[in-house]
């Protein structure tokens, strides 16, 4: 096949690469298709315009033709893989690797340039999910060990403060544990999500500080699924006297798309119950001025059709409260701390909707 001057004319205009031709003042005089596409700016845009309208400065551009006059890139009048950036219309920075020459006249004068750019976003991605998969492999054998240590002597300490506690009350400090115990599975979470970002070759940025950007780790709700459709709207009042589980699970039931309150005590659920109807009520078992068990008696007579779920830190219901509120009535689920977000929407969405017996 002989490749005519037409048919290697039509090969260059139609590259995905970026391909730029200009002049020795530094006119565009050439722009082809991969160009328009990448850089977004029209032929008739570029034409007859100085190429540093192309780079983030003109002192870039001023670089990319030095070095192309230099002998580092692969000789004087030359350039092989220069790295540098244009910049699009819309103000995207594209990293790209140039690999051009300088053209010259019969006399032997410079008449001008003409490079071929290649975008390397994609091969810087690929670079850094490789890197992302090697801190991976990092992380999890220097943290996960630690980790398992963590929380075995954090059973550990739980026995010994039951065991100090007799039949004290222990909550506060059982509460305690299981919120090193909620951290620690919190970042085992974000070790997996590094590690599923590397073997599914993703990964999002988000914004930092500035221009700086970072690695998003939380978890995307996509990839669970989505949360179900019938949490979106509920209104759901949690009470508990640790404000630190009060903000977390307000966090995981407004992110299914529950409005969520809280409240420290019995006394103040009520009031809050008082204020304005709700769909259901997450409380604690041990709490101070009034018990579990003291807040289910009240609701059930001022509000008898709400639901009520409890949840508790102990191993052992030691006052009977769940026993005694379960001989009053009380059918809901008794969660155990730190409570299992998935378990919870689920049992949720059967307890307020009805699907299936949330007591079991």
């Amino acid at each position: 096949m002989t490749l005519s001057r037409e048919r290697l004319q039509r090969l260059v205009d139609q590259s995905a690469d970026i391909v730029v031709g200009t002049d020795r003042k530094g006119t565009v005089v050439y722009y082809n298709e991969g160009a328009a596409k990448d850089l977004g700016y029209t032929l008739d845009e570029v034409l007859g315009t100085f190429v540093g309208r192309l780079y983030p400065s003109i002192d870039e551009a001023k670089r990319v033709m030095a070095c192309m006059r230099s002998r580092e890139f692969g000789g004087a009048g030359r350039a092989n893989n220069l790295q540098t950036t244009f910049r699009a219309k819309d103000g995207r920075d594209i990293p790209v690797a140039i690999s051009g020459v300088v053209l010259y006249d019969e006399s032997g004068e410079e008449d001008g340039t003409i490079g071929f750019a290649k975008d390397l976003r994609e091969i810087l991605r690929k670079d850094q999910l490789a890197t992302l998969g090697e801190v991976a492999i990092g992380l999890s054998h220097e943290i996960n060990n630690p980790l398992a240590v963590i929380l075995n002597q954090t059973e550990l300490l739980e026995h010994e403060v039951e065991r100090l506690a007799g039949e004290g009350d222990c909550s506060v400090e059982t509460e305690r544990l299981d919120a090193v115990r909620r951290e620690v599975a919190r970042i085992a979470g974000i070790l997996s999500r590094i590690g599923e970002m590397v073997e599914s070759d993703t990964y999002e940025t988000v914004d930092y500080i500035g221009p700086a950007k970072m690695i998003d780790l939380r978890r995307r709700r996509e990839e669970t699924g989505g949360p179900d459709e019938r949490l979106r709207g509920l209104h759901i009042l949690v009470v508990d006297d640790d404000q630190g589980i009060c903000l977390t699970l307000q966090e995981i039931l407004e992110a299914a798309g529950c409005a969520v309150e809280v409240a420290a005590d019995g006394e103040e659920a009520l009031e809050k119950l008082e204020a304005g109807p709700c769909d259901l009520m997450l409380t604690d078992v041990v709490m101070p001025k009034m018990d579990g068990h003291e807040l289910y008696l009240a609701v059930r007579d001022r509000h008898p059709e709400l639901p009520v779920l409890m949840m508790t830190a102990f191993h052992y219901d030691k006052d009977h409260i769940i026993k005694r509120s379960k001989m009053r009535g009380l059918t809901g689920v008794v969660f155990k701390k730190p409570v299992d977000p998935a378990r919870l929407r689920q049992v949720i969405v059967e307890t307020v909707h009805g699907t299936s017996d949330a007591s079991k």
